[in-house]
């Protein structure tokens, strides 16, 4: 099993009130799953990626990720298991602007401390990977939203994470784009990788295998798609 969440409690302190985020949420998701997080706004979907992602540290219960107990480890810790096991895929794409593609992709690599001539070589791979191989040396600015959005996947595949997570990753495209890049999810996840999705559109979570709908902080569908 790749996730293993038991009894998961966020509460947040607003003032003199409490805001209880996730309410004893509990789910396992096995590798090579594809699985979208849906919820309206305040249902706890952002909340629950974030603890996922390692972003920020449940109240209560527990995370595994991987065989390890992440609500036990320091920040330390959760930065190697944040930039060694997740691939993050943002709306906003969050690339550096003054630097090229291939530098954009090689980021999580400097990081964990890989040699030069590696960084490059794998950085390129995954570029190819997302068909940008010919625009390395193209910065942000001279990319369109899809092609800056491949830029993100690369990098969050450039480390071979356990986990791609993806916050709302079409949120700033046009649909025809925005069907491009879920089409390359779905080959993403035909090749193997773990795809856990957030997303409050149906269009989109369509595209997973397995649906978990949150409301008030609480899981209150977990379905499978008929094969």
């Amino acid at each position: 099993m790749l996730i293993e969440i038991k009894d998961l409690v966020k509460v947040y302190d607003m003032g003199a009130t409490q805001v209880r985020a996730l309410d004893g949420v509990s789910l396992d998701v096995e590798r090579g799953e594809y699985i979208a997080i849906m919820g309206p706004s305040g249902s706890g979907k952002s909340t629950l990626m974030n603890l996922i992602g390692c972003l920020d540290t449940a109240t209560s219960g527990s995370y595994r990720l991987n065989d390890q107990t992440v609500n036990e480890l320091d920040d330390n810790a959760l930065a190697h298991i944040r930039n060694k096991e997740i691939g993050f895929v943002f709306q906003t794409f969050n690339l550096l602007p003054r630097t090229s593609a291939l530098e954009n992709v090689e980021v999580p690599l400097i990081y964990a401390g890989t040699s030069r001539h590696e960084r490059h070589q794998r950085a390129r791979e995954m570029l190819e990977l997302v068909n940008l191989g010919d625009r390395s040396h193209h910065q942000p600015n001279e990319l369109s939203g899809g092609q800056r959005q491949r830029v993100a996947i690369a990098r969050a595949l450039v480390n071979r994470p356990s986990l791609l997570l993806a916050d709302e990753p079409t949120g700033n495209l046009d649909s025809r784009t925005g069907a491009e890049i879920m089409e390359l999810f779905d080959q993403l996840n035909a090749k193997g990788n773990t795809i856990v999705l957030v997303t409050h559109e149906e269009d989109i979570a369509a595209h997973a295998r397995r649906f978990v709908r949150l409301r008030d902080g609480q899981v209150l569908e977990d379905r499978r798609r008929e094969p």
